[in-house]
């Protein structure tokens, strides 16, 4: 004799209890919650991280550039405005000091930023003893135009520090502050004059055509 099979009721099937698809709800809200905020610091992490390796290369690109700059200049010529002048080089070998051969490191009136200005090729002679009385943009009377270069867009508490006053610097330091990962850090270029021309200045400390060497 063959039974037959009773059909499944309604109370014969297993489900998800209300009380269970709560549990179920706010465990997978636990879940997603951490994965958020997991993924939420790791960008932020790699935002951070990011951002100082970006301020320590303006900070290692600024030390090489200025560095040399110094290194082989021939003078520092004054700090008219709290602004650092060099005499970079002498490029048509006049041993006189050139408009196009002068680059101002610049830190703003707020000593909060470091770039250097240098001016388009000009043979119009400057003299030592005038470099600190020459007024923001004395270059446009001589014709020539002036281009920046960003060195440290974002820093504060600049300093130039200087053995002895120019034109007799041997000695040129940089200090400045740089905020990483909200602390500031002070960083310092110093850097001595291999180049230093002393032997082109007359009793006066001014620049003179002739080497008395």
């Amino acid at each position: 004799m063959v039974k037959r099979k009773r059909p499944l009721s309604a109370f014969n099937c297993k489900g998800f209890t209300l009380v269970e698809l709560l549990m179920a709800l706010v465990v997978a809200g636990i879940v997603s919650a951490a994965v958020v905020t997991l993924a939420y610091a790791l960008s932020t992490a790699n935002d951070v991280t990011d951002d100082l390796s970006q301020t320590q290369a303006y900070v290692r690109y600024a030390t090489l550039r200025i560095s040399e700059l110094i290194r082989h200049c021939k003078l520092v010529c004054g700090m008219p405005g709290g602004d650092l002048v060099i005499w970079r080089a002498d490029d048509n070998g006049n041993r006189q000091i050139n408009v196009g051969e002068l680059v101002y490191i610049e830190r703003g009136p707020s000593r909060n930023y470091l770039r250097l200005c240098e001016f388009s090729s000009n043979n119009a002679v400057v003299k030592l003893s005038d470099i600190d009385e020459l007024t923001t943009k004395w270059w446009l009377s001589y014709g020539c135009y002036e281009s920046y270069t960003q060195m440290i867009p974002q820093c504060s508490n600049v300093e130039f520090l200087l053995d002895v006053p120019p034109p007799n610097s041997r000695f040129a330091g940089i200090s400045f502050d740089v905020v990483e990962n909200s602390v500031a850090r002070r960083y310092q270029i110093n850097t001595a004059l291999h180049g230093w021309s002393g032997n082109l200045l007359d009793g006066t400390g001014e620049v003179v055509s002739s080497d008395d060497d």
